[in-house]
């Protein structure tokens, strides 16, 4: 029984044989000639050829999807190409109503529609494939895009690839020149100039090569560096969530492994494929030039070639993962019985034992053997082929060479270009895999540089007279990760130039998460945060945070000194600045201890110093930017006796105490009694307010929360769990 594909497979078929031979009995009237006639059957055969590949889609295995409007336009467009070469060749066009013409071109097409669907690969599904093969595209189009900016570079590039490569067909056609002088007995000068066009042709080739390696590399390299950094900028400028929904190796290997993967294959692999495609170009068409029936004989055969060891390879390397099973399989036993050993040996069976691990070994042996033939016929294959091909354009060469067709010194320069186009086409088939997967791997780094904040973009707003009255006006807000559960439950609170606010509250009660709306690390879903009666989003970004600073109690230093650490983010300052911002807060004694002062470098984190002194720098830090809004998220908790109090001297003597505003957050209940107002936080909502003695004589939730500290339990904070952005702490 005939399948029902391969009916309307063959009825296509027989169409198009049917038109051909019309073709050739009642040409198309056409007034210019044959030539003309020729293209447009063509014309014709390929919108019959697509409109019926078109009808046959949906019924053809995916596989075959990808391969079937390539092959149609390949059907028709081969006969007029090859007839308007040879047109420009007393030798004239071939007929295609001939049957062995007609056969050789339906198996060239065959072989190429083969080799088209080796380089796509055959999907899983038509909708993966239609995602696989729409995402190279895209991310080749982005890709291309992104290097727009070393256009010139590229043109230069391919400029000297030109040239280069054309410096390569010299060597070939003067070896065949030669040849024909041998043949003709030219005399001493002829040779002595096809040696020095050779030399002048070939070092000319190898300076351009030279010179275009050189100038692809540097191009490559700047274009890596610069993709890096653009990636690494994108990321920055991600909202907090997506630090928290993100892992941070996963972060760091988009920016580096990937981008490295993928310029590392672009810029070895690229080249590669860039040079053997310009030189595969040129090879092909001296090769057409020198002879098109000898050109079309080569092109018939060299995807066979290919091919035909990739199908023997595949064999072999089922075989190979069949031998490595087996091996496994053996290994198992003897592991089972080693394991056992204690029953081997109670039951005397060390001899049966022994024998079943030789079966096992036997299998594997019987398998190898095979495995052996199998890689003996994958090479002899290639081999044989490869020889097949040179001998076959030697016998077909040698006949055209006797009904004077085609030169002997022609026939041999053919042979040369022929063995270093295939080398070509072998290299592009193994490196082509390599490309489309550095350009597929692209689409993840494109992935973060076109992402977009899930965050309004900051404003343009950066007042001189910014007083720093801030408010949170009935704000809720839950994270975007915590299922819509509610962290703050319409809080409102305000803080004052020249008021210190307290907050205290038990851990989970939501301190943090008002700290990071405070510093727009988040958009509360309701309500608002505003500085000076203006939301905070309509402030330019590095305006707002040299005015609204926040300390945290683990604060992170940076890599480099002391110095630079409390001058982070300000560019050059003075050391006459540094370290009056670090004797406010008491630094500058710890600091003129130190055998490098101010030059000590903090180490990885700050791990060079400790906790305290950590602290100490971070308020330092804090200090020279001189903040309207002073956020202290249990900043102090690691500080020394002396270091505390010039720190609390600082926010409440301090000279810049009547134009800033402060929020305390501490757990150390002691350290807020001072403040002017007290906030307690539970469970997301303000429970009460008041200075510490109003607070106390009201015996409420403040009061409790003393008396548990008081004992020795939680009290209100956190037990150093404190971390922005980790939790509604």
């Amino acid at each position: 029984m005939m399948s029902p594909l391969l009916r309307p497979l063959l009825l296509l078929l027989l169409v198009d044989v049917g038109s051909l031979g019309l073709s050739q009995l009642w040409p198309l009237p056409f007034l210019w000639g044959p030539l003309p006639s020729l293209w447009g059957l063509a014309l014709l055969r390929g919108l019959v050829l697509i409109l019926g590949a078109l009808f046959l889609r949906p019924g053809l295995p995916p596989s075959l999807v990808s391969t079937l409007l390539p092959s149609a336009a390949l059907l028709a467009l081969l006969p007029p190409c090859c007839a308007t070469l040879q047109s420009f060749f007393p030798s004239g066009a071939l007929s295609w109503g001939r049957a062995d013409t007609l056969a050789l071109h339906y198996m060239a097409v065959g072989a190429v529609a083969l080799l088209w669907h080796h380089l796509n690969g055959a999907p899983q599904n038509g909708g993966d494939q239609e995602k696989k093969m729409g995402a190279p595209s895209a991310s080749l189009g982005r890709l291309v895009g992104s290097m727009r900016p070393e256009a010139l570079r590229f043109v230069a590039i391919a400029g000297l690839l030109v040239a280069s490569s054309l410096g390569e067909m010299a060597i070939p056609y003067y070896t065949g020149r030669v040849t024909d002088w041998i043949v003709t007995e030219a005399g001493t000068p002829a040779f002595q100039k096809a040696l020095w066009m050779m030399t002048v042709f070939t070092v000319g080739s190898a300076v351009m090569e030279f010179v275009c390696d050189y100038l692809y590399k540097t191009t490559m390299n700047r274009f890596h560096t610069r993709l890096q950094s653009t990636v690494f900028a994108s990321i920055l400028r991600q909202e907090i969530g997506f630090f928290r929904a993100s892992r941070t190796g996963d972060i760091t290997s988009r920016v580096t492994s990937d981008t490295d993967a993928m310029s590392e294959a672009l810029n070895h692999d690229l080249s590669l494929l860039m040079w053997y495609l310009m030189r595969g170009v040129f090879l092909y068409g001296m090769m057409l030039w020198l002879s098109v029936p000898l050109a079309l004989f080569a092109t018939v055969a060299l995807p066979f070639i290919f091919l035909v060891p990739k199908l023997t390879g595949k064999f072999y390397q089922n075989l190979a993962q069949e031998v490595q099973e087996s091996l496994a399989k053996a290994n198992e036993v003897a592991v089972e019985n080693f394991e056992a050993i204690l029953t081997v040996r109670s039951f005397a069976n060390e001899g049966g034992a022994a024998r079943s691990y030789e079966e096992k070994l036997q299998e594997t042996y019987k398998l190898s053997e095979k495995e052996a033939v199998a890689y003996a016929v994958n090479m002899w294959t290639s081999t044989l082929l490869g020889l097949a091909l040179k001998v076959g354009i030697l016998y077909y060469g040698g006949r055209l060479v006797t009904l004077g067709q085609v030169s002997s010194g022609a026939l041999v320069t053919f042979l040369l270009y022929e063995m270093q186009f295939s080398t070509a086409v072998k290299v592009l088939l193994r490196i082509y895999p390599s490309v489309q997967k550095a350009i597929g791997s692209s689409e993840k780094v494109f992935e973060y540089i076109d992402r977009m904040p899930k965050i309004s973009p900051s404003g343009t707003l950066a007042p001189q007279d910014l007083k720093g009255h801030m408010v949170l006006k009935d704000v809720s807000f839950s994270y975007p990760d915590r299922d819509n559960s509610l962290v703050l439950k319409g809080v409102s609170l305000e803080l004052h130039p020249g008021k210190v606010t307290a907050l205290v509250g038990p851990s989970g009660s939501g301190k943090s998460t008002i700290v990071a709306l405070l510093e727009r690390f988040y958009e509360p879903q309701k309500g608002q945060v505003l500085l000076d009666s203006r939301n905070l989003q309509e402030y330019e970004h590095h305006f707002l945070h040299q005015k609204v600073v926040l300390v945290s109690q683990r604060p992170v230093l940076f890599a480099r000194s002391l110095h630079k650490n409390i001058a982070y983010g300000l560019g050059e300052r003075s050391r006459e600045e540094v370290s009056q911002a670090a004797r406010q807060v008491g630094v500058h004694r710890f600091v003129a201890r130190l055998s490098h002062g101010y030059n000590t470098d903090a180490g990885q984190t700050g791990g060079q110093i400790s906790g305290g002194q950590r602290q100490g720098v971070a308020l330092a830090r804090a200090l020279i930017r001189d903040p309207r809004v002073l956020i202290l998220d249990d900043a102090t908790s690691a500080l020394d006796t002396e270091s505390q109090r010039e720190v609390e001297r600082e926010i409440y003597e301090g000279e810049a105490r009547g134009r800033r505003s402060v929020l305390l957050i501490s757990h150390r209940l002691h350290s807020v009694e001072r403040a002017d107002l007290i906030l307690v936080l539970e469970e997301g909502q303000i429970r009460e307010k008041g200075t510490h003695q109003e607070l106390m004589e009201r015996k409420g939730a403040y009061w409790q929360l003393v008396q548990r500290q008081q004992n020795g339990a939680e009290g209100g904070g956190n037990n150093g769990s404190h971390q922005v952005g980790n939790g509604p702490l």
